[in-house]
Order: C-alpha cells, then sequence, then structure tokens
C-alpha cells in the first residue's frame, strides 16, 4: 500500500503519527465506507476505521486512485466510532 504524504491537506496535531494512520489501513479488520452523501460521492472520498499495531484507534478520510492513497483527514476514533468499529471485529469474527 503506497500512500502520499506529500504536502498532507491537514496539520498532525501529534496525537498520530503517519505510521500509525498507515497501520490503520493495513488492519485485518479496518472498516472502510463509500460514505452515502452527494458532497463526498462527487469527489470519490472514502471512510477508514482501523486500528493501529499500538491499539490507536485511527478514523481517516481519504482518496484514492487505485494504486496510491491521499489521506485527507486523520484523527483518534471517537467514542462512536470504537464502538461501530469493534461490532464490526465481533461480526466478523462471529460470523
Amino acid at each position: 500500500m503506497e500512500f502520499d504524504w506529500n504536502s498532507p491537506p491537514f496539520m498532525m496535531s501529534g496525537s498520530l503519527s503517519l505510521k500509525e494512520i498507515e497501520e490503520s489501513f493495513e488492519d485485518p479488520f479496518a472498516v472502510r465506507l463509500l460514505p452515502d452523501s452527494p458532497r463526498f460521492s462527487v469527489q470519490a472520498r472514502f471512510f477508514n476505521l482501523g486500528m493501529s499495531l499500538g491499539g490507536a484507534g485511527v478514523f481517516s478520510v481519504y482518496r484514492t486512485n487505485g494504486k496510491q492513497f491521499r489521506v485527507i483527514l486523520a484523527r483518534p476514533f471517537e467514542a462512536e466510532e470504537r464502538m461501530f468499529y469493534e461490532r464490526k471485529v465481533t461480526q466478523a469474527l462471529n460470523g
């Protein structure tokens, strides 16, 4: 998986590293979603919810050309996102 980190369009807040963001995409249980909103579908942006190897939950908005990922926004999970991610992992393991 290749990432485009040239001039990221968001400020790194210090709570997440680029490595943690990349690891969240490699999470075998990562949840990738295409937003059901005209605002996001026009520019083909997607959501990723995944965990880093260190256990940090990462919510990302990104776009891709199929070869390279361009992260537009990344931040730690909020409580609802963590619950959603954990529910999806439980479903995958039990399903």
